[in-house]
């Protein structure tokens, strides 16, 4: 999104296993980039002309995070209201899997936001997933979309080797449509499993920067293509917070 010309800004908001600001150049965990404070308002790093914020960014070594629900629902509150955004097209907020807290605060939180749902194809994975899409239609949140990871291994003949079976992001997409009263919840697409994704996601380099050419990559700009195509500008918006 960012590399076609939106303001994007990035929330990891899986507190618990936070790993956005590693995989966006950020740093490591208790050695990444800090946010710069002024006054009430935190300033957000900015990488790949995304800004970003996330709890591992306020921890000085790779502690894990042990909190209840309360210091998880104001941490995401405060992730929305303390961090200075500026004008966005796009708010993207990193969830933890399954239908826990942070989930729950967010439907809270943002009640006019939209759920994109992630599985892979093994069916139990797609069950999971569609538990965390129907924890948003309950707060009122519609699903946009479902996109299915780890798809297939691309062999050298041009077979596709399917590891975890297939048909996990179609089935959520039908299941999801259903919950939804009959509004259409499409798949945006589905990403191959990609070496060049893992070594970029450890480095820190984004796969559609470091190689555009690689089938994970290109899946992944034609994801970015669907959202755009669909306005969701926030821009001269004020966020519909319900703190």
């Amino acid at each position: 999104l960012a590399n076609a010309g939106h303001r994007v800004g990035l929330i990891d908001a899986d507190i618990f296993g936070f790993s956005i600001p590693g995989q966006m150049g950020l740093g490591s965990a208790g050695n990444t980039v800090k946010p710069t404070r002024i006054d009430d308002m935190i300033l957000p790093p900015v990488a790949y002309g995304v800004k970003v914020i996330s709890i591992g960014m306020f921890l000085d070594s790779n502690q894990p995070v042990a909190w209840r629900g309360p210091m998880l629902h104001r941490a995401v509150a405060q992730f929305l209201t303390d961090v200075h955004w500026g004008d966005l097209d796009y708010l993207l907020v990193d969830l933890p899997p399954g239908t826990g807290d942070i989930a729950i605060s967010l439907g809270q939180l943002l009640p006019t936001a939209k759920t994109v749902v992630i599985t892979t194809p093994q069916v139990a994975a797609a069950e999971v997933a569609e538990r965390s899409g129907s924890v948003g239609l309950q707060t009122g949140q519609k699903v946009l979309g479902v996109i299915e990871n780890l798809s297939w291994l691309q062999q050298i003949d041009g077979s596709k080797l399917e590891l975890f079976g297939s048909g996990g992001g179609a089935a959520v997409a039908e299941r999801l449509t259903q919950l939804q009263g009959g509004e259409a919840v499409p798949v945006l697409g589905q990403i191959p499993i990609s070496i060049p994704l893992r070594e970029g996601s450890d480095a820190g380099e984004p796969v559609v920067d470091g190689a555009p050419q690689d089938p994970a990559a290109i899946a992944i700009a034609d994801i970015a293509a669907k959202l755009a195509a669909t306005p969701q500008g926030l821009a001269g918006k004020r966020l519909r917070l319900n703190l």
